[in-house]
């Protein structure tokens, strides 16, 4: 298992601890998110318990049976930069980026976008995405990579068309699908030399705190 691949892994750990405690008002035991996050055995989840906690993201009681809990830390500010299609691609100014000054900064929590580096934001166009949650209107916070495991939700850039397009990414044989997440639309496929990952989604935001220079 790689750097990345385990870094997704316990990101879909602290994920799942998080939606449990929300829905279930406790925390989560270890064969529940063994069973919630698919993982291969106990001691992967104690694993990643583990690295989480030394990271100071959660605290645990030892001994103590269910005693998960989420360390709440300062908010932090992530750029919003321009608009993205859930869709149609859709062409952008430049190849490599949206915007080179955020239209705003949005103040939002690390308990919901992580710690993750380079962090940016885009607003969803389209409803191509709507079966993952994410509507037209929508923000999603990216974290800026250059690569992406399948089923990733990702900002794909298509560099022989200058477009850009937020699709799931699967690598076939002799292309890439980029797989949209609305039972009536159709996946695009490209060839793998035409497509550049530009960033991956690490939260969805529908409801969200303006600046105070923002619209009301």
């Amino acid at each position: 298992m790689t750097r990345d691949s385990r870094g997704r892994t316990r990101d879909r750990v602290l994920q799942f601890v998080r939606s449990f405690i929300a829905e279930k008002g406790y925390s989560p035991s270890v064969s529940d998110i063994v069973a919630g996050c698919g993982l291969s055995s106990p001691n992967l989840a104690q694993y990643h318990l583990n690295v989480l906690e030394r990271e100071g993201v959660l605290r645990r009681t030892p001994g103590v049976f269910r005693s998960i809990r989420i360390v709440h830390r300062a908010n932090r500010e992530v750029p919003l930069l321009g608009v993205i299609a859930a869709g149609a691609p859709i062409p952008v100014p430049e190849s490599d980026n949206w915007a080179t000054e955020a239209e705003e900064m949005l103040d939002l929590s690390r308990d919901l976008v992580g710690d993750g580096e380079n962090l940016f934001a885009l607003r969803v166009r389209g409803r191509s995405m709507i079966d993952a949650c994410v509507m037209d209107g929508d923000i999603v916070v990216m974290e800026a990579v250059r690569s992406a495991t399948d089923g990733d939700m990702v900002a794909v850039w298509l560099r022989d068309e200058h477009e850009v397009t937020l699709k799931r990414i699967y690598r076939e044989s002799s292309r890439v699908r980029l797989q949209p997440a609305n039972r009536q639309m159709e996946p695009l496929y490209v060839d793998p030399e035409n497509v550049t990952v530009q960033g991956r989604v690490v939260a969805v935001i529908r409801k969200f705190a303006r600046s105070r220079h923002g619209d009301d």
